[in-house]
C-alpha cells in the first residue's frame, strides 16, 4: 500500500469536519485547556507559508493537551473589520462586506488544507452584527462608568452621580480630566443636563474629547500610533500629521498601574513586557511652575507647568523646552520668531511620536523669543520649541538641565547654550567633557539649599521645598496616554451613541446591535465629515436624532474576542458568567511581538474593566504568552547595468540616442564584484556596435560611457521561476522579467565561466512586491499538510525568525515515508489488519526497540513542554531511522510511535492507526508515558585498545566489577590474538567507558 498523502489528508479533514471531532465541551471532570491563536485579519492576498507558523504550534499542543487527558477550546475566528477592505471599496465601490466574505472563505479553505483541530463551531467574525452587537455593549458599560481611585476600580457612572447629589464633587477621588472645577450638591441640582453630561463626560472611561491624533488626510481618517511607520501609514505609505480633534477616547490611563502591576503575574516574554512596561512608562517627580515674562499682567501670572523626575538638578535648568503642539506656543511666541516657530512647527508635528523619541541622535528646535523666570532664583531662562519633547508625556514642557540629562545636552550643544552643572560625580569618575552626568549619583553644587546633599537627599528636599513654596506637587507620572478610539470610516463598529440638543446618549441595550447603515460612497463627506454621515439623513435614532458618525477602531473586536469563543452563539449576554469561570484564562495564547502595545495592551484593560463591573472573574486575559518568529522570504534579484541618464543627455545627440538600438546588460551574481572592480569594460562598447551597425559613432560612444558609470539596479524575480542552483534559464526570460516595451531594448547577458546565470539571494519579509511569496496550497498540493507541518517546526525554534527554502523540505517528505514504511511493504503480505501489505506483528519487542521508543517518548514529552518543537521533528527522525535499522514491526512500539506523532503529523497517524484496526480516532488516545527501567543500559560495548590504538570492541554487562572485566577481556580470543604471548604492562580500565591494555 502506497503513501498516498493527497488522498488520505482529505480522508481525514473531512472525517474530522464530519464527526465535529474537536468540539470542545462545556464542563465536564476534565480539566481545561484553553489555547489561542491571534486571529488573523482576511487579507486578499491569503495566507503564506508565514502565517501558520503559529497556528501550528499551537494546533500541537491542542492535540497534545487531548492526548493528555484535557477539555481542549482551540477556536478560531477573524478580525474582519479593516482598513484594506475598506480602501478597496473605495477604490470599486464594492461593498466591504462582500470583500471581507470572500477572503474568509479563501483563509477557511487554507487552514483546513492544513489540518487544524479548531473548534469551528465557535467561529467569531468581528464584523458580524451579532458579534459587533456585544462590543457596542462593552463600549456602552465602560461609557456608563468612572473610576474610583479609592476603590482602586471601575464603577456604574450612578454612584458617581449619587456623590455628586450629596456632597458635590469635593470628596470624589477620581481618575477625570485635569481641568475638572469644584462643585457642591447644590450646583450640581442647579446644572442644566447639557452641562450636568458635560462634567460626567470629564469622569467618563469612554469618553469624548479633544485629543491630539495621527491624522492621515488621503486615507480620512485618524491612525492609531502602530498604524504609522515613520511619519507615513503603515498602509498604503501616506503622510500622517499631529492634529488636535473633537475625539472618542478611552481613559486607559486609569489602569495604568494595574496594568504594570499585572505583568509580574503572567507568563509573557520578558522583551514584550518590556515593551509595555515602556509603554506605560511609570515615573516618580513632582510637577513644578515657571512663571513667563513678560506677560500682559492685565490677564494674571502665566506659568509653564513641567513634571520631573530629577527636581535636584532644578539650578542647572538653562532652558525651558515645550513641545510643537503645546498650546502656549502661539501664545508667548515674539513677533520676531513667530514665522520660523510656525515654520518649524509645521514640519514637527507631521512627525509621530514614535518616531520623534527614535531619532535620538537629530536634533532641531527653535527659539520663541520669550523667557520663564526660574522659580528660586528668578533668573530669565528662555523658552524654546524642541519635537524631541512630547505633548502626549507628562505636561508637554521639559525644564532642560543638559548638564544632566543626554537629550537636552545634545540640544545645548547644539545651539550653544549654558550647561551648568549642579552634581558633582563620584571621585572614581572622571567625566569626558562631552557627555552628560546622567546618573543618579553625586553631590549638589551650584545649587543653594541643596549644596552638599547626595542625589536622593536632593530629590527628597527640593520637592519638599517646592511643595512649600507652592510651585508644585510630588506626583506620579505615566507616559502612557488615553486610547483614541473615534476613526473616520465606514468598516468598524458604529458607535451605539446618538445626540439629542447636543447631548451624547448612550442606546439601550434592546436597540442593539446598531448596524452600519448603506452609503452612497466609502469615501467621508465633502465637508470633511465621516463616510457614515453619507447616510445621516435617513440614518437616524428614532428617526430624529444623529448618530454618532465615526466607528470603532480595529482593536476593539479584538480586546475581548477570547471570551466569546467561550460562549459563541448567546444571544442574551456577552459571555455566560459560569461559562467564563470554567473556561477562565487562556492558557495558551500565540502571535506576533507587533502587537505589544496594541492589542495585547487594550485587551488587558478590557479584561480588567469587565472584571471590576463583576461580568468575569479574571483579571488578565492569558497566563502563558508566546511570540512566534517570522519566517521570511528568500527573495531573488537580477543585477542590471544602470542605463543612461537621459536628463543629462547632450540635446544634439538625444534625437540620435533614442534612434538607437540600447543594450540592457544583466550581470550574473559572480560577475559583479568583477565588474565593479573592472576598468575593461568593452563588451558594453561592442555589444551597440553589434546592435547599431554604421550609426554614428558620436552617439554610441556617448551611450557606453554613460554605462560605464556601472550603477546598478536590482530587479526582484519571481522564485518560482528560479532553479534549485539560484540560477535562471535566460531563454526563458522574457517570461519571468518583462523589462520594457520598447522594441529598441536588447537583453544582453553577462554570463559565469560555465555560461550559467545565477541570481542574488536575499532573506526578507515575504511581499508580493519582492516576488517572494510562498503559499501553503502550493507545499500542501505537492508534499502534504503533514510535511508543511513538520517542516515549519523543524526550521528552528518558534520565537526566532527564519528563511523559508522550499529545497530543504525533501528531508521530511522522506521522513514520513520512511515511517510509513515501518507499516507497509510491497513485498511483503502478512495482512494483519485485513490491508495488504501490512507487516505490523503482534511478537514482543526487543529491549533495543523498547529503549528506542521510551527515550523519544522522554524527549517528545520534554520538548513539548517546553515549546521546543523543532528538537521534536528531529527526535522523530533519529528514532524512525534506529526502528528502521532495527527491522522493528512491532505494534507494541508503533502504536504508541503514532501517538507521540499525531500531534505533528495527524493525517499519516490517523490512517495508520486505523489500518491497525481502530474504529476511533487518535486523537483522544492517551499519551504514552516514559518508563525509565528501559533507559538503563545492562550492557556496553567496551573499546579495546593497544597502547592507545583502538582494535575492536567488546559487549560486557553494566554489573561487572573492574577485576570482572579484566578477567572477561584478558580470557577473550582476539585479545590473545592481538597480545601475540606478550605480558601486559598495565591494564587500564575506566567502567562504561574504555580498556586500555598497555604491553
Amino acid at each position: 500500500m502506497e503513501y498516498n498523502f493527497s488522498e488520505l489528508e482529505k480522508k481525514w479533514q473531512n472525517y474530522w469536519a464530519t464527526n465535529k471531532t474537536f468540539a470542545a465541551k462545556d464542563g465536564g471532570n476534565k480539566p481545561k485547556y484553553y489555547v489561542l491563536d491571534m486571529f488573523p485579519y482576511p487579507s486578499g492576498a491569503g495566507l503564506h507559508v508565514g502565517h501558520p507558523l503559529g497556528y501550528i504550534a499551537s494546533d500541537i499542543m491542542a492535540r497534545y493537551k487531548r492526548h493528555k487527558g484535557f477539555n481542549v477550546l482551540h477556536p478560531m475566528g477573524y478580525d474582519s473589520f479593516g482598513l484594506p477592505a475598506e480602501q478597496y471599496a473605495i477604490q470599486t465601490g464594492q461593498h466591504p462586506k462582500i470583500t471581507t466574505e470572500q477572503n474568509i472563505t479563501r483563509y477557511r479553505q487554507q487552514m483546513d488544507k492544513i489540518g487544524f483541530s479548531f473548534d469551528w463551531d465557535r467561529e467569531v467574525r468581528t464584523s458580524d452584527p451579532e458579534y459587533y452587537k456585544w462590543t457596542q455593549w462593552i463600549f456602552i458599560q465602560i461609557f456608563n462608568s468612572w473610576y474610583n481611585k479609592t476603590a482602586d476600580k471601575a464603577e456604574h457612572v450612578s454612584t458617581l452621580i449619587k456623590a455628586f447629589e450629596s456632597n458635590g464633587n469635593a470628596n470624589v477621588d477620581a481618575v477625570c480630566d485635569e481641568d475638572v472645577k469644584p462643585f457642591s450638591a447644590n450646583d450640581w441640582k442647579a446644572y442644566s443636563e447639557k452641562e450636568q453630561s458635560d462634567i460626567l463626560m470629564k469622569y467618563r472611561l469612554a469618553y469624548l474629547g479633544e485629543a491630539y491624533v495621527n491624522w492621515c488626510p488621503a486615507l480620512g481618517t485618524v491612525l492609531a500610533n502602530d498604524e504609522v511607520k515613520d511619519g507615513v501609514s503603515e498602509r498604503g505609505g501616506h503622510p500622517v500629521e499631529r492634529k488636535l480633534m473633537k475625539q472618542w477616547s478611552m481613559r486607559i490611563t486609569a489602569y495604568a498601574q494595574r496594568l504594570l502591576d499585572g505583568l509580574e503575574t503572567i507568563d509573557w516574554t520578558e522583551s514584550l513586557k518590556e515593551s509595555q512596561r515602556y509603554w506605560i512608562g511609570r515615573s516618580e517627580g513632582t510637577s513644578l511652575k515657571f512663571k513667563i515674562s513678560p506677560f500682559d499682567s492685565a490677564q494674571g501670572d502665566k506659568f509653564i507647568e513641567v513634571f520631573t523626575t530629577r527636581p535636584d538638578t532644578v539650578f542647572g535648568v538653562s532652558f525651558v523646552t515645550l513641545a510643537p503642539e503645546h498650546e502656549l506656543v502661539n501664545i508667548i511666541t515674539a513677533e520676531e520668531q513667530r514665522e520660523a516657530v510656525n515654520r518649524y512647527v509645521e514640519i514637527a508635528k507631521n512627525r509621530s511620536e514614535r518616531e520623534r523619541q527614535a531619532e535620538v541622535d537629530k536634533v532641531s528646535g527653535v527659539f520663541t523669543g520669550s523667557y520663564v523666570l526660574h522659580p528660586f532664583t528668578g533668573k530669565q531662562i528662555p523658552i524654546w520649541v524642541g519635537d524631541y519633547v512630547l505633548a502626549g508625556y507628562g505636561t508637554g514642557a521639559v525644564m532642560a538641565v543638559p548638564a544632566h540629562d543626554e537629550r537636552d545636552y545634545k540640544f545645548a550643544k547644539h545651539f550653544n547654550l549654558p550647561l551648568p552643572q549642579v552634581i558633582e560625580p563620584p571621585a572614581n569618575v572622571t567625566l569626558s567633557g562631552v557627555e552628560a552626568w546622567t546618573e543618579k549619583e553625586g553631590t549638589l553644587i551650584n545649587s543653594d539649599f541643596l549644596n552638599g546633599l547626595d542625589v536622593k537627599a536632593a530629590i527628597k528636599k527640593a520637592i519638599e521645598e517646592i511643595e512649600k513654596q507652592n510651585l508644585g506637587k510630588g506626583k506620579t507620572n505615566y507616559r502612557l496616554r488615553d486610547a483614541v478610539f473615534g476613526r473616520q470610516r465606514y468598516w468598524g463598529e458604529p458607535i451605539p451613541i446618538y445626540y439629542k440638543d447636543g447631548v451624547p446618549y448612550a442606546l439601550n441595550e434592546s436597540e442593539l446591535p446598531l448596524v452600519l447603515p448603506e452609503v452612497d460612497k466609502y469615501l467621508p463627506t465633502e465637508d470633511g465629515e465621516p463616510p457614515l454621515a453619507r447616510a445621516a439623513s435617513s440614518w437616524k435614532h428614532e428617526g430624529k436624532y444623529d448618530y454618532e458618525h465615526s466607528t470603532m477602531p480595529g482593536w476593539a473586536g479584538s480586546s475581548w474576542y477570547f471570551l466569546r469563543y467561550m460562549d459563541a452563539h448567546n444571544e442574551k449576554e456577552f459571555v455566560n458568567k459560569k461559562l467564563a469561570d470554567y473556561w477562565q484564562q487562556v492558557d495558551l495564547y500565540i502571535g506576533g511581538s507587533e502587537h505589544a502595545t496594541g492589542h495585547l495592551l487594550y485587551v488587558r484593560f478590557w479584561t480588567k474593566f469587565l472584571k471590576d463591573l463583576g461580568y468575569i472573574n479574571i483579571d488578565e486575559p492569558a497566563k502563558k504568552l508566546i511570540n512566534q518568529g517570522m519566517i521570511q522570504g528568500l527573495s531573488a534579484y537580477i543585477n542590471r547595468l544602470s542605463g543612461i541618464n537621459f536628463d543629462n543627455t547632450p540635446k544634439d545627440f538625444l534625437n540620435k540616442i533614442h534612434e538607437l538600438n540600447h543594450p540592457v546588460f544583466f550581470v550574473s551574481k559572480n560577475k559583479l564584484e568583477q565588474i565593479k572592480n573592472s576598468d575593461n569594460l568593452s563588451f558594453i562598447k561592442e555589444a551597440y556596435l553589434k546592435y547599431n551597425p554604421g550609426v554614428d559613432f558620436g552617439a554610441i560612444q556617448f551611450c557606453y560611457q554613460a554605462t560605464e558609470n556601472k550603477g546598478f539596479a536590482k530587479i526582484p524575480i519571481d522564485i518560482s521561476k528560479v532553479n534549485s542552483d539560484d540560477s535562471i534559464d535566460i531563454k526563458n526570460f522574457d517570461n519571468i522579467l518583462k523589462i520594457s516595451n520598447a522594441p529598441n531594448l536588447y537583453n544582453e547577458f553577462i554570463l559565469e565561466e560555465n555560461n550559467k546565470f545565477f541570481l542574488t539571494r536575499e532573506v526578507e519579509k515575504m511581499s508580493k512586491s519582492k516576488y517572494n511569496v510562498v503559499t501553503p496550497d502550493d507545499i500542501v498540493e505537492k508534499f502534504g499538510a503533514d510535511t508543511l507541518r513538520l517542516y515549519e517546526m523543524f526550521l528552528g525554534p518558534l520565537e526566532q525568525s527564519k528563511p523559508w527554502n522550499t529545497n530543504g523540505i525533501t528531508g521530511v517528505s522522506g521522513f514520513l515515508k520512511k515511517l510509513w514504511r515501518l507499516f507497509y511493504n510491497n513485498n511483503t503480505a502478512v495482512n494483519l489488519s485485513g490491508v495488504e501489505g501490512c507487516m505490523v506483528t503482534e511478537t514482543e519487542p526487543t529491549k533495543a526497540e523498547l529503549k528506542t521508543l521510551h527515550k523519544t517518548i522522554k524527549k517528545i514529552t520534554e520538548d513539548i513542554e517546553r515549546f521546543s518543537f523543532n528538537t521534536s521533528v528531529s527526535n522523530f527522525m533519529i528514532c524512525v531511522n534506529e526502528l528502521t535499522d532495527l527491522k522493528c514491526n512491532k505494534r507494541a512500539i508503533l502504536e504508541p510511535l503514532l501517538i507521540l506523532i499525531s500531534p505533528y503529523a495527524p493525517h499519516i497517524t490517523e490512517e495508520l492507526w486505523q489500518q491497525l484496526g481502530h474504529t476511533e480516532s487518535i486523537a483522544f488516545e492517551p499519551f504514552p508515558m516514559c518508563n525509565e527501567s528501559y533507559l538503563v543500559d545492562d550492557a556496553f560495548n567496551y573499546p579495546i585498545s593497544f597502547n592507545g590504538k583502538m582494535r575492536f570492541q567488546i559487549e560486557l554487562p553494566t554489573t561487572l566489577t573492574v577485576p570482572e572485566i579484566e578477567k572477561e577481556v584478558m580470557s577473550r580470543e582476539e585479545v590473545i590474538k592481538q597480545l601475540a604471548g606478550a605480558t601486559p604492562k598495565k591494564i587500564i580500565i575506566v567502567p562504561k567507558k574504555i580498556v586500555n591494555i598497555v604491553h
